[in-house]
């Protein structure tokens, strides 16, 4: 496996004429699966160069160079700890690289060769072994490769490396010689003794050649001492060269510091000459600009162009965002006083010139459309147009100068404020003449619970058909007055930007920098909606007071007004584009709802509280009988999108009135309750059934139950049994069959026989009937109010009980007497003949 390695290493290195000198099979501190190898190599040819490369192997098994470093690079190298054990080692080159051996002995080999190599190949800088066992670090230490493996490839001694291969001329000389001794490879040791004889004889000659030439050899001894000296003057001089060139070297180094703090000081140079520029150009005001701010010209349109162009101007120069520590700078703070002179000259000509304006504008009467009939109020139009024109002022006032923007908005809404509460109560007072009987102190009195001839004021349809319109004409002027009025305010006073607060106010000199709120936005258009109200409150300030004493005076024509009113309100709530108008009319409609609910409890408090009158018959209930003039009058709101106002009423209401009227029908001593019951719940059913009120169905079901069990109790009790001898006859029978007695054997009794039947039956005949019906249909119709119109109904009831009572008894004669041939005196049609008799009698 070894020699694997070595072979694979040796083809990275041999293209490049690299001789490898050793290895260490090596992975990078924890991170011990990434491994490669550390190389030592050498060029084979001068100069030596010495080099530390890093050998990684691909997935493909092959090997690569990954980086390299030249040995002169190296300047330490760290062993960790002396012992010959340790597997880690530091190599430092521009950072520090770990490293962990996988064998020990390819990192004891690999930190010998480091060492031998630069102590050979490394004049100064040599670099430092520490940590490091002291044999490793000498010229006889004993490595790997001569102590446990004989490897020449690796081997690094001497002798490997002065090793010269003999020339081709050596080559022949030698085979000449060997041919002279034919006995040079057979006897060794004869050879070697001419060898040494004719070296000992060249010596010789070479002595007397010498001793021959003294004078040749004196000769050369003189010009070696020239050449010395030659030398000696050479090296000084290369010395001087070198100490001129160290100088120049240290010249250059000089220079090279100096010329990078030129560059230095030229790029500072550079960027204060931009800062200066940029605070030059942002805080410059062209003297055109200055002389308009000095003496601006608000009269002629060409004027307010150049106000507006050199209030924005200077705007944007004391707005301008500058380092802070730039204003500390003296002409800084001078050119920032110089404006803030010019903005305070400035801002005294606008409000000037706009406070003139707005006072002026406090007496202006207003367009109105000729062609419309009826209540006008006059819209403003022509104010506003002429105050657009200053628009771009009024935004510049509100950013730079918060207290006159404050000021100016207060003297708009106090002027315009005059204006709109002189056209709206000239609007409402007009309204006011067009509704009848001025001057009344009192409100009507409309409460079911009273008598009909107990209401005041009562309402004819045509009159309120005139509240209705003139309330309806009024708001719907009021609508497009109230809106143009917003959008002109929101736009002229930039009502729909948010201004800065007072604890991050906008400040121009010796000030912190404009810094506006961030806010949410839900916060945001909360604030720009209270702004806005807070303005059009200001100007139409007796707007809600107006509507209100409008309303009341309505109030005072008509109980229902609360019903008509309410439907109108909410219409235009839904429909008003002002935000403030339809803020008023909420405020207003949530009145008049107070005044509904009012209206209604009153309604149910008088049902609680009626009398009855009991001087005569009870009749129909003042409550049940006004519910219908009541439900005509509420109609308008049950059909309107508030219905549910009235419909949770409308459930109390009339579950009250079924309440009560159990409770008033034994309040009168003059007309049986189960009359009075039956004729009101009768007469509130029809009703029900008439207005066909959805939410009145549970109640509308209720008052039928009611009138049946009352028309029931009513002919139960006064009808009775006419043929009151034959029950009590008919009671003892059946007495004796529920005693055990067969029906068919009752007959056999004495008290029961066919002789005393034919008694009893006989005390009735059919004269007698009519005559006790007569007396009855008397007494219903003495009970029965004409109003009620029940006379029939329960004429009829009762001819179905008197009925019912005859076909019960001819059913118990039947079963008790069969085969008797006893009959009543009179049939079922006789019944029926005797009703309608005494009917079209009445």
């Amino acid at each position: 496996m070894t020699s694997m390695v070595v072979r694979a290493l040796q083809e990275i290195f041999q293209p490049n004429e690299e001789r490898l000198i050793t290895y260490c099979h090596v992975s990078k501190y924890m991170k011990k699966k990434k491994t490669s190898f550390l190389c030592l190599v050498s060029t084979t040819s001068p100069p030596i160069n010495i080099t530390i490369v890093q050998v990684k192997e691909t997935d493909k098994h092959t090997h690569k160079r990954k980086r390299s470093w030249a040995l002169a690079e190296l300047k330490n190298v760290d062993g960790y700890n002396e012992s010959s054990e340790t597997q880690e080692f530091d190599l430092h080159f521009d950072k520090l690289y770990r490293w962990v051996a996988t064998n020990v002995k390819e990192r004891h080999s690999f930190i010998h060769h480091l060492w031998k190599q630069a102590v050979k190949h490394i004049m100064k800088d040599m670099p430092t072994f520490k940590n490091v066992p002291l044999s490793w670090i000498t010229e006889d230490a004993v490595t790997p490769e001569n102590k446990f493996v004989s490897s020449p490839l690796l081997g690094d001694n001497d002798l490997t490396e002065d090793f010269q291969a003999i020339t081709d001329k050596e080559q022949e000389d030698l085979k000449r010689l060997m041919s002279g001794c034919e006995f040079a490879i057979s006897n060794a040791e004869a050879f070697m003794e001419i060898l040494a004889r004719d070296l000992s004889l060249l010596d010789g000659e070479n002595v007397q050649c010498v001793l021959a030439s003294e004078e040749q050899v004196e000769m050369l001894m003189g010009q070696l001492k020239v050449a010395i000296d030659e030398a000696d003057r050479l090296e000084k001089q290369l010395d001087s060269y070198d100490e001129i060139l160290c100088h120049v070297r240290d010249t250059m180094e000089k220079m090279e510091k100096k010329n990078s703090m030129i560059s230095v000081v030229d790029k500072n140079n550079q960027l204060l000459l931009r800062e200066l520029e940029n605070i030059v150009t942002r805080l410059d005001l062209p003297r055109k600009y200055q002389e308009t701010l000095e003496d601006a010209d608000f009269t002629t349109p060409q004027g307010l162009k150049a106000a507006v162009e050199a209030g924005n101007a200077l705007k944007v120069a004391m707005n301008s965002d500058i380092d802070k520590a730039l204003l500390q700078m003296t002409a800084v703070q001078e050119q920032r006083r110089r404006f803030e002179k010019y903005k305070e000259k400035f801002s005294r000509s606008i409000c000037r010139q706009l406070n003139n304006l707005f006072i002026h504008y406090g007496n202006h009467k207003g367009e109105s459309d000729k062609t419309v009939e009826g209540l006008i109020l006059p819209q403003h139009s022509g104010v506003h147009k002429e105050l657009n024109s200053y628009i771009d002022l009024m935004h510049w006032i509100k950013v730079m100068d918060r207290k006159s923007y404050d000021s100016l908005k207060s003297v708009y809404t106090n002027s315009l404020g005059k204006l709109y509460e002189r056209d709206l109560k000239n609007l409402f007072e007009l309204a006011k003449t067009r509704i009848a009987a001025p001057g009344i102190a009192t409100s009507p009195t409309t409460l079911i619970g009273l008598d009909r001839d107990m209401w005041s004021l009562e309402t004819s349809t045509h009159d309120r058909k005139t509240y209705k319109v003139t309330l309806e004409q009024v708001l719907t002027q009021l609508e497009p007055v109230c809106l143009q009025e917003q959008q002109f305010c929101v736009a002229f006073f930039q009502l729909d930007v948010l201004s800065p607060s007072s604890k991050n106010t906008l400040t121009t000199l010796d000030g912190p920098e404009i810094d506006v709120n961030v806010v949410s936005p839900r916060k945001a258009e909360k604030q720009i909606n209270e702004d806005v109200r807070n303005m059009m409150s200001n100007l139409f300030s007796c707007l809600k007071s107006e509507l209100d004493s409008l309303i009341d005076h309505i109030k005072r024509q008509d109980s229902f007004y609360c019903m008509y009113v309410l439907v109108c309100l909410n219409q235009h709530v839904m429909s008003a584009q002002s935000t403030f108008l339809s803020n008023t009319f909420a405020s207003v409609l949530i009145e008049v709802k107070r005044s509904l609910d009012q209206f209604m409890q009153m309604q149910i408090d008088s049902v609680k509280e009626c009398k009855l009158s009991r001087k005569y018959k009870c009749g129909i209930l003042p409550y049940v009988s006004n519910i219908e003039e009541f439900a005509l009058n509420a109609d308008c709101l049950l059909k309107s999108d508030r219905r549910a106002d009235l419909e949770k009423w409308y459930t109390r209401l009339v579950d009250t009135i079924l309440e009560y009227i159990a409770m008033h029908s034994n309040d009168h001593h003059k007309t049986p309750s189960q009359v009075i019951k039956m004729e009101n719940y009768h007469h509130l059913y029809s009703l029900l059934s008439q207005l066909k009120i959805s939410v009145l169905d549970a109640q509308r079901k209720e008052a039928k139950q009611k009138y049946n069990d009352a028309l029931q109790g009513y002919v139960t009790l006064y009808f009775g049994r006419p043929l009151e001898k034959l029950n009590t006859f008919f009671e003892g029978v059946q007495a004796r069959v529920a005693s055990g007695v067969k029906a068919s054997e009752v007959s056999y009794q004495l008290a029961f026989s066919k002789q005393e039947l034919r008694k009893v039956i006989n005390q009735y005949p059919g004269s007698t009937v009519k005559k006790g019906l007569e007396s009855l249909y008397k007494k219903v119709e003495k009970h029965l109010s004409e109003e009620g119109n029940l006379l029939q109904v329960v004429w009829r009831a009762m001819q179905e009980e008197f009925i019912r009572q005859y076909k019960m008894l001819e059913d118990l004669i039947q079963q008790c007497y069969p085969g008797s041939m006893i009959n009543l005196e009179f049939t079922i049609d006789d019944i029926l003949h005797f009703f309608s008799d005494i009917a079209r009698s009445h």
